[in-house]
């Protein structure tokens, strides 16, 4: 089965307020919190958008070596995608590994 590439991709200009709400999550399963709330923003926004939000995330002390349930960082899940590559590029500005 092959893994899903970026579903879905909401352009414009996002407030602060709704960048915060892209943070708060919570894992149901034990993953890494952080992990799924930059997949999620991921997700949902442009690059721009993303690269905002991942300032917004470090500022607060998130961690953006987050990993999965595997051991599979947040780096290495966008870089295997396919439209992956920018966002990848921002991860490791703020500092991914």
């Amino acid at each position: 089965m092959q893994k899903k590439d970026k579903e879905k991709v909401f352009g414009g200009d996002w407030t602060e307020a709704q960048l915060r709400e892209f943070i708060k999550v919570e894992s149901h399963d034990g993953t890494d919190p952080d992990y799924i709330a930059v997949i999620r923003a991921y997700r949902h926004m442009v690059p721009a958008t993303f690269e905002q939000y991942i300032k917004l995330f470090v500022a607060e002390g998130h961690n953006v070596n987050a990993a999965n349930l595997d051991g599979e960082s947040l780096l290495t899940t966008i870089s295997g995608h396919t439209q992956g590559a920018e966002y990848a590029e921002i991860l490791k500005a703020a500092g991914a590994a």
